[in-house]
């Protein structure tokens, strides 16, 4: 049986449409999956974009889609209302059909290191693929806003 996933990644730029469909350009037109919604919104400067289909394939599409994204957001002039911890905001799996929650979340891991490997960017695990107890709510994770990361970090 196929693994069918809902995949919604966030990115944190939603005022600017043609930086918008280069970020979302390598997650279009892909054999396995289909991007089915890019939906901008300008006050929270952030992109919700869906994607369906097979989980193994999303990977290396998603790993350009936030290399371009890291490329493209300046996060020291970015600005929004909602709470931002980086270019790519969040990346989650949701199972559909022939895959659990936690293959959701071993497929989060291995997007993960394709992500990090990709753009360099850190990548912080949250809800069931968190490693750590305290990274498992995601309010947690953003806690100071990208300003604080830097001490999050150390």
């Amino acid at each position: 049986m196929k693994r069918i996933v809902q995949c919604v990644p966030n990115f944190s730029e939603g005022r600017d449409l043609e930086k918008i469909e280069t970020i979302v350009a390598p997650l279009k037109n892909q054999e396995g999956f289909k991007l089915v919604g890019v939906e901008p919104d300008a006050d929270y400067n952030r992109t919700v974009v869906t994607l369906i289909g097979d989980a193994d394939a999303m990977i290396e599409a998603l790993a350009h889609f936030a290399a371009l994204a890291a490329k493209h957001i300046d996060m020291n002039v970015q600005s929004g209302e909602h709470p931002r911890m980086g270019a790519l905001d969040v990346v989650p799996f949701i199972p559909i059909s022939g895959i659990t929650l936690e293959a959701c979340a071993q497929l989060a891991e291995e997007a993960a290191r394709r992500i990090h490997e990709a753009s360099g960017i850190p990548i912080y695990l949250y809800a069931e693929a968190a490693k750590e107890k305290n990274r498992k709510r995601l309010p947690t994770i953003r806690k100071g806003e990208f300003e604080g990361k830097k001490k999050k970090i150390r």
